[in-house]
């Protein structure tokens, strides 16, 4: 799991959306966390929880790590990092898009299959800390046909334009949101500064002003050890390879 960092940087976030800062040239300063405004851009993150919270309605203060729908020809997909999603598969862990003050405002999915890329799978290699799920119908629906999801994107340049990263802390039951313009760490690691993504923010999409998924937080370090530089795998031909893989499968 991402740093466990003090979240006193929380408590000053500002809560309404002038506050917050979008991508590609959009409105308000780069590298500011802010409490995240429910839109329908937020709606396509969630955060994740064991089942057997889920189904004992304990929401609040249960959920571990943060991922986002990604468009797929199924419409069942979620991406977040390898480490978040290991072990995960077979209805043991559920995904509330929107999650929001012990509510799941869109309904809880139950994850039916994880696919990990063979880097994680084999060695726990930080540079492949990238993971899907494919997600049960709910309802007749699958995930996308209800929040919509982002494209995942592949072999972009690091820092090419800003991204906003939105994430669920632990510690608070709202998600909040950064904007900032990565750059790169190594030739396989990407960094961006924004504060206070602390522990159950690793899985955190990286989304560029195209509504295009170009980061996951997590990587080195696990996305980072300190609350204020997070990390994510620059997305090459593993993760597309994976995107692939996944998305033509059936739960």
């Amino acid at each position: 799991m991402k740093r466990n960092a003090l979240l006193g940087a929380v408590v000053l976030l500002a809560v309404t959306s002038a506050s917050e800062a979008a991508a590609d040239g959009g409105p308000g300063p780069l590298g500011v966390t802010a409490v995240a405004v429910a839109t329908a851009q937020t709606a396509r993150v969630g955060t994740l929880f064991s089942a057997a919270d889920a189904h004992a309605g304990k929401l609040a203060g249960e959920h571990f790590c943060t991922a986002s729908v990604v468009h797929s020809p199924q419409h069942d997909l979620i991406v977040s990092a390898a480490h978040c999603l290991t072990g995960a598969g077979g209805g043991d862990v559920v995904f509330a898009p929107g999650y929001r003050d012990g509510v799941a405002p869109h309904g809880v999915w139950s994850i039916q299959r994880v696919f990990l890329p063979d880097g994680w799978a084999k060695g726990q290699d930080e540079d492949s800390d990238v993971a899907f799920a494919v997600l049960g119908e709910r309802g007749g629906k699958d995930v996308e046909d209800v929040v919509g999801g982002n494209r995942f994107v592949t072999g972009t340049t690091t820092g090419a334009t800003a991204v906003t990263v939105t994430g669920y802390p632990t510690s608070i039951e709202a998600p909040i949101r950064c904007s900032n313009r990565p750059t790169p760490h190594n030739s396989t690691q990407q960094r961006i500064g924004c504060p206070a993504f602390t522990g159950g923010t690793s899985g955190s999409p990286w989304v560029n002003g195209d509504d295009e998924v170009v980061g996951i937080l997590g990587g080195h370090e696990q996305g980072g050890a300190t609350a204020d530089i997070s990390y994510s795998v620059v997305l090459g031909a593993e993760a597309a390879e994976l995107y692939r893989e996944a998305s033509a499968s059936a739960p």
